[in-house]
């Protein structure tokens, strides 16, 4: 039997799902009608119709394999094959043998946020399908994804998607293609995931153009994680590829980076469900059930071996978190919050957090992310799975501080738009600090490569790029360096107390005005009291702005019917001077709601 590991790659909602349902029900693995995304085993998946987490399915495919003993002689060259669109090699025409062919292929995510787990998963196979929707065509996310197949060093298959669809521009999208690879038009498979069409030719390509795996079956053991989840009853379970050697049940196993012993419980594959066949050769995808009870034992990118002199594989790396926001529940639901955000830590291990503590909004925890979509995802999480509400403070970057010097996260920023639209984006990103790299032409396409601080990119950068272009324009970006930067912290202070939660670090040129924007806008937010309360924003000692909300004014004298005026200055008085004191002494209650409203964008 013979072995081809591949992923699908593309941008976001390009049809990478319901792609890998059809090739499951091709080749047999689930019957036709089981569903609809079917590697998208979470409620959130399903939902959002994009995949946030990757997920392997092995596949065994039936191939007719032509046996050619002079190749050239029995296969028409370009000059003898007719050009004209009916015509298509048929393989009944070869002298034909049959063969089982091994499939192991890897659905992942498509959204920024998660590249850390492409670059993984592209570490444990041979060759890619580079998925490209045929109405929407090449996107920022779908170029990044072909550097990284280009790193690797990997075969890659295009494929031009969706060609079912009335709106679907096949034609286009293929020149944009053979521009992008250098390759030729023949090289590309036109499918429909939708239909099924074409997918059975594209079984075929992936048998004839993608390698098999290094055979390396008298090695020592040496097995890539590229994923890995905890299981009540099975301890971490690991999603690897067996490099070198081959594992069994019950062997003594340990993780070579992190130095942890293990037992290997359960070892075989993933149908959608996991079937323990309790063994995984050489060149083989599968799962490990290791009775590890901390996913950080078993981090992605470590390397199973049975020897503690065995080398780890190269490219082992932390994933770093990208933002930092902090998260408060609701009262009397603190407990449950720390308890929530351990479990999660079990199935994602990017997942980094310390506890914090707020004087308006109480004890929380500090989070790292990957990006805003897993802020979302962690978020909703907390709310479906654990019935945990939860204020969110503002997003802000990991910033730096070297020998008294602020440093500030840089990103390499890749906006991908119609060449119409192009004069639009030059104007946004100069307004954010962004630094012009240079421009590339494909098709009727301008590709935009630029520079520019992580701090602009995250908040409504994207928001305003799709409003600028009208929604065609896509962009991606990567972490680059730490640059200097002059950095201020500016503070919000009620009634004079300074509101923790809400002091935000940026850029001194633009704190000014992001400091008014917040003073008007809490103004507007928080209700009256007795009393009359400043609102003030502050760099350090410095007050760069203020607001005052004015005090209600109770009418003491309502229960006057006449008398001497000296009666109703009396209880004036006496209420001017209470209101003096109620200034001096009393503590504004903000309302969880304000802080709500006053984080939306």
């Amino acid at each position: 039997m013979q072995i081809r590991n591949f992923a699908i790659i593309a941008h976001v909602d390009h049809g990478k799902s319901t792609l890998a349902d059809r090739m499951l029900e091709k080749t047999g693995t689930v019957k036709v009608g089981s569903g609809n995304q079917l590697l998208d085993t979470m409620e959130l998946e399903r939902e959002k119709g994009i995949t946030i987490k990757l997920n392997p399915a092995r596949m065994f495919y039936e191939v007719k394999h032509p046996q050619i003993p002079n190749p050239k002689t029995q296969i028409p060259n370009n000059i003898q094959i007719p050009k004209t669109p009916d015509f298509r090699l048929q393989t009944s025409d070869l002298r034909l043998s049959d063969s089982t062919y091994q499939l192991n292929l890897i659905d992942t995510p498509g959204h920024v946020d998660f590249g850390y787990e492409v670059s993984r998963s592209l570490a444990a196979v041979e060759g890619v399908l580079l998925l490209v929707d045929a109405s929407q065509g090449i996107q920022a996310q779908t170029l990044t994804n072909l550097q990284l197949a280009k790193q690797n060093h990997l075969v890659i298959i295009p494929v031009v998607n969706k060609i079912d669809l009335p709106h679907a521009q096949s034609e286009e999208t293929a020149q944009q293609l053979v521009k992008v690879l250098q390759c030729a038009e023949d090289d590309i498979c036109f499918v429909s995931g939708k239909t099924g069409e074409g997918v059975d030719e594209l079984l075929e390509a992936i048998v004839q153009r993608i390698p098999p795996p290094k055979s390396q079956p008298d090695e020592p053991l040496q097995a890539l994680v590229f994923d890995s989840f905890f299981d009540v009853f099975l301890g971490v379970v690991a999603y690897v590829k067996v490099v070198s050697g081959s594992l069994k049940k019950n062997q003594p196993l340990m993780m070579r980076v992190t130095g942890v012993n293990f037992d290997c419980l359960q070892a075989g594959y993933l149908q959608i469900k996991r079937i323990d066949n309790g063994q995984l050769a050489n060149g083989e995808i599968g799962y490990v059930a290791t009775g590890l009870k901390t996913v950080h034992d078993c981090r992605v990118g470590d390397t199973i071996v049975a020897s503690a002199t065995t080398s780890a594989l190269p490219g082992y790396q932390i994933s770093k978190p990208m933002i930092f926001a902090s998260f408060f529940p609701e009262p009397g639901k603190e407990r449950e919050l720390t308890v929530a955000l351990d479990k999660l830590k079990l199935s994602d291990a990017s997942l980094s957090y310390e506890p914090v503590s707020s004087k308006a909004l109480g004890p929380g925890y500090s989070i790292g992310f990957l990006g805003l979509l897993h802020l979302e995802i962690i978020k909703e999480r907390l709310n479906r799975e654990f019935d945990i509400n939860i204020l969110v403070t503002t997003p802000s970057v990991a910033y730096k501080q070297e020998n008294g010097q602020w440093l500030e996260p840089w990103v390499e920023l890749e906006v991908v738009c119609p060449q119409e639209h192009y004069g639009a984006v030059s104007d946004l990103v100069a307004q954010n600090r962004a630094e012009f790299i240079n421009v590339e032409y494909v098709a009727d396409r301008v590709v935009c490569h630029y520079e520019a601080p992580l701090s602009e990119v995250i908040n409504d950068f994207y928001d305003k790029l799709k409003s600028v272009t009208s929604g065609y324009a896509s962009m991606d970006y990567q972490l680059k360096d730490y640059r200097p930067a002059d950095l201020v912290a500016v503070d919000l202070l009620v009634a004079g107390d300074k509101i923790d939660a809400l002091t935000q670090y940026m850029v001194r040129s633009k704190a000014e005005s992001y400091g008014r924007r917040l003073v008007e806008k809490l103004k507007e937010l928080i209700p009256r009291q007795n009393f009359e309360v400043t609102l003030q924003a502050a760099i350090g000692g410095k007050i760069i702005a203020r607001s005052d909300i004015s005090a209600v004014r109770k009418d003491v004298t309502a229960k006057l019917y006449g008398g001497d005026v000296t009666r109703k200055n009396k209880l004036l008085d006496k209420q001017r001077k209470g209101k003096k004191r109620m200034r001096q002494l009393g503590r504004v209650e903000v309302p969880s709601e304000v802080f709500v409203e006053l984080l939306k964008k």
